[in-house]
């Protein structure tokens, strides 16, 4: 589903066939997970195909290689140029991107000073789909930021989520909802959570989830909306008293939640301001709002 006979991605300063493109046996990120990556989406606008948030993505993305030692070649700017002609090469305009830097062959512990950068995008709808979610409480919680860097995507990270997700859809849900090492609620497997009670949005504050840039996407649009949104800790019995929830993320976009657990929210989604908050959000990805400077 990702890829197909003619898919062209970026590979380490090439441009070349995915079917044709080689990753060592020995690399550090398959073995160990020492690797980091994105997750970006372009949209068809009436100015023609346009990456949401391509630089504070690729500054992300070095955040995380500065945080695992890994050194990163491409500057932002070069990355998003790369991209556009990526997108070009496939004729993509709806499209998921992923970048991943990967790391060479290396058996011990320790960084290595072979870095590797490959691009890939694809058509993917939107990762959690277009119905309200049944989501329930994982019985994992998230890392412990004392572990490893919380507010980085590294590569490895992503077992703890595939083990909370894997045992929600056996127990019958769509999605989880993990906990921090405190018992208060932090985020889902692969996007960020807010709730709405009376008016207001609530959501964990930074320091236990990753800091994502549809999270503050969300901020800005709820400014503009005059809708409060409150960061602080809350424990997942407080979820029981809210009006709806929602989940935020490049990847599922705006993605409403009708059920946590056994509790069914009780306020009809287009009478939400979280409803409001997606409204907007879709229009302005698919209207060009967030314009980047390479075309």
């Amino acid at each position: 589903m990702y890829y197909n006979e003619d898919t062209i991605v970026f590979l380490n300063g090439s441009y070349v066939k995915a079917s044709e493109a080689n990753v060592g046996l020995y690399n550090q990120t398959m073995h160990y997970g020492n690797g980091v990556f994105e997750g970006i989406r372009s949209y068809d606008t009436p100015d023609g195909t346009r990456i949401f948030k391509a630089k504070e993505h690729y500054d992300r993305l070095h955040y995380s290689a500065k945080k695992m030692h890994i050194k990163l070649a491409y500057s932002a700017e070069e990355l998003e140029q790369i991209t556009y002609t990526l997108l070009e090469k496939n004729n993509l305009k709806d499209a998921y991107i992923r970048p991943l830097v990967y790391l060479g062959e290396n058996m011990s512990l320790t960084p290595t000073v072979d870095v590797h950068v490959v691009i890939m995008a694809w058509e993917w709808g939107k990762y959690l789909g277009d119905q309200a979610l049944k989501v329930m409480l994982s019985s994992y919680q998230r890392p412990n930021p004392k572990a490893c860097h919380v507010q980085a995507k590294v590569v490895g990270h992503y077992t703890n989520s595939i083990l909370a997700t894997t045992e929600a859809k056996s127990k019958g849900f769509d999605e989880a909802l993990l906990t921090d090492m405190h018992g208060n609620i932090a985020e889902g497997p692969g996007a960020n959570f807010f709730y709405e009670k009376e008016g207001k949005l609530y959501t964990a504050p930074l320091g236990n989830i990753l800091s994502g840039i549809t999270r503050q996407t969300v901020f800005e649009i709820a400014k503009e909306l005059d809708i409060e949104v409150v960061e602080q800790f809350f424990t997942p019995e407080e979820i029981y008293t809210a009006d709806a929830a929602f989940f935020c993320g490049t990847a599922a976009e705006v993605a409403p939640i009708g059920q946590f657990n056994d509790y069914v929210f009780p306020m009809n989604w287009e009478d939400t301001n979280s409803q409001m908050i997606q409204r907007m959000y879709k229009r302005r990805v698919s209207t060009n709002e967030y314009q980047n400077v390479f075309i």
